[in-house]
């Protein structure tokens, strides 16, 4: 998912975010903030769950907290400076956080929830999804991607089932928390033009005099979720995964930053794919400042890390995704790069760089080293996600499925022109280099398709349907829509009037099913007339309702999800 856009105000002025819980107006809750001189500090309460949280001050000498009141005045200064201007729609809180975009507070276990319809018996496990959810009140920049990671989580068990909301607790979050206010720079809000390079010098500073430990991770694990080696881990492409327990009772606990014991020394993209033969784990890594730019490695399905495979890019680039067939794992080098060197020129790092050529680089899944990869050009095309690829050996082609997205940094930067998300199959001529792009549906049934997938047991295999969100009017997501590949033909679910929602997740029937098809599609939904979210069940095969699951608070719109089956959490690590 993207995050919410809409025209940008002239000016910041501090305000409360309203929400509504129950049809009953409430004003969203954060936790007080131990700064100084604050420029006009807001009202806000802390809610009842963070206030049964741990929250001890840590313990400083002089020297600490001499350089602690010196740095706080400093960026207190800094921000002030910064929010003389107007902030851009893409760093606005209240663009970015507002509505049903904005956070919640966790939710411990509630059973036995009220539904309409029936449960289908086949649903037995868990589904989890993640999202962006910020602890503390912005102070200045802030962008949807920025949020702390919390997962909401429905346990479905005897036909009965149940909701539970936590937030991972990522070590920026278990430090934020400690000092009683946000310290970690925001990668996309804050990161840009000459204030970024200062707030990171500012957090280096903290670090320098041990005010916060940087070396423990600075991520915050809001984006994907993959259940893999009996560990549910929690995803963002900043950090190294959490490893999340879910508990009998179906609530969550963070057990630790997970480095696969010590095998893991850079961070994991957050859409690392599974082979459903082999049960691999296959992901990228990427930084932003030094060489390799891009590294690429596996783990066997007992957890063994492969060597590094330095994937030869020329410079960062925005490597959010990536796709794997049967034999071969698929890396687009597109055209949104980092360039650290313009926020010394005012701007921001990320980059949509027109002379660059897109192209997609094939490598075979067990290569030693990166000088095997064969590279073909997909001009003007920038894949956020990428839905699938397999292989066509007929025509020495492998075919790749993702929605190709113009303008191609509409979600990082702030764009007058409209997005487009077109839903298109791309195909790779290994031989020739080669490259051809069509859109999948006809121009009358175009609309914005993103956050989605595959029947995941088909995953690197031909597949005939994908099931992707309508974002539309973006940023929300009014349903979903199940595209045959092959032929075009769509068929759509709408969540309702004044309904929103996120990502559809499907979840097959039974892991043997011959049809393709043959399962359910699980989604959260927002009304947001009556303010109230629920879990909505729809045949795949019919798109037909099946039961709707009323939830006991609000789930904002987020990211992406899993589901962990009943016996895979009775085998969790």
């Amino acid at each position: 998912m993207a995050a919410a856009v809409t025209p940008s105000t002239s000016s910041w002025v501090r305000h409360k975010i309203t929400h509504r819980t129950n049809c009953s107006p409430q004003t969203i809750h954060y936790p007080k903030q131990s700064t100084i001189q604050k420029p006009k500090p807001p009202s806000f309460t802390v809610p009842s769950t963070v206030k049964k949280e741990k929250n001890s001050k840590p313990q400083w000498n002089f020297i600490q907290k001499a350089a602690s009141l010196a740095l706080d005045a400093v960026e207190n200064a800094l921000t002030v400076h910064e929010l003389e201007h107007p902030l851009p729609k893409t760093a606005d809180p209240r663009v970015q956080i507002a509505g049903n975009f904005s956070p919640v507070p966790e939710q411990p276990v509630r059973q036995r929830l009220p539904v309409a319809g029936k449960i289908p018996e086949s649903i037995q496990g868990v589904y989890v999804r993640n999202g962006a959810n910020p602890l503390f009140e912005p102070t200045a920049g802030h962008h949807f991607f920025d949020g702390d990671g919390m997962i909401h989580a429905v346990q479905f068990k005897d036909g009965f089932a149940s909701y539970a909301c936590r937030f991972t607790e990522t070590q920026r979050l278990v430090q934020e928390r400690s000092l009683g206010r946000p310290v970690f720079p925001k990668a996309i809000g804050e990161l840009h033009g000459h204030t970024g390079i200062a707030r990171l010098m500012l957090f280096y500073a903290r670090g320098m005099f041990g005010l916060v430990d940087h070396s423990r991770g600075t991520g915050v694990a809001n984006a994907g979720l993959a259940y893999f080696n009996n560990r549910l881990l929690a995803m963002s492409e900043d950090d190294l995964p959490y490893h999340v327990h879910v508990t009998t009772s179906g609530d969550l606990k963070t057990v630790e930053r997970y480095n696969f014991d010590e095998q893991l020394k850079s961070t994991m993209v957050a859409h690392p794919k599974i082979d459903p033969i082999s049960g691999e784990l296959f992901a990228l890594s990427y930084d932003v400042i030094q060489k390799p730019y891009l590294k690429y490695f596996r783990f066997s399905n007992n957890g063994h890390k492969s060597e590094d495979v330095e994937i030869p890019v020329s410079e960062p680039t925005m490597m959010h995704d990536f796709a794997i067939t049967e034999n071969f794992v698929i890396v687009p080098d597109q055209q949104v790069v980092f360039k650290m060197s313009e926020m010394i020129r005012g701007g921001s790092p990320v980059v949509y760089d027109k002379e660059k050529v897109s192209r997609f680089g094939v490598l075979d899944k067990y290569a030693k080293d990166g000088s095997s990869m064969k590279w073909a050009e997909v001009p003007d095309c920038f894949c956020f996600h990428l839905w699938n690829a397999w292989e066509e050996p007929e025509t020495d082609e492998i075919v790749v499925i993702g929605s190709c997205m113009t303008p191609p940094d509409s979600i990082f930067n702030e764009c007058d022109e409209e997005l487009k998300s077109v839903l298109s199959e791309i195909r790779l001529n290994l031989k020739t280099g080669n490259s051809t792009r069509r859109p999948i549906m006809s121009e009358k049934d175009q609309v914005n398709l993103e956050a989605g997938m595959v029947n995941r047991n088909k995953l690197g295999r031909k597949t005939s349907y994908a099931y992707l969100a309508i974002a539309e009017p973006w940023p929300k997501v009014s349903g979903f829509a199940k595209v045959d590949l092959f032929t075009g033909e769509v068929n759509k679910h709408f969540y309702g009037d004044e309904k929103y929602g996120g990502e559809p997740f499907f979840l097959p029937r039974d892991p043997n099913c011959e049809a393709e098809d043959d399962g359910y599609i699980l989604a959260f939904a927002h009304d947001e007339k009556a303010w109230k979210s629920e879990l909505q069940i729809v045949n795949a095969m019919t798109m037909k309702l099946e039961a709707t699951i009323k939830l006991p608070s609000r789930v904002p719109y987020g990211f992406h999800g899993t589901f962990v089956s009943a016996n895979d959490l009775a085998n969790q690590a």
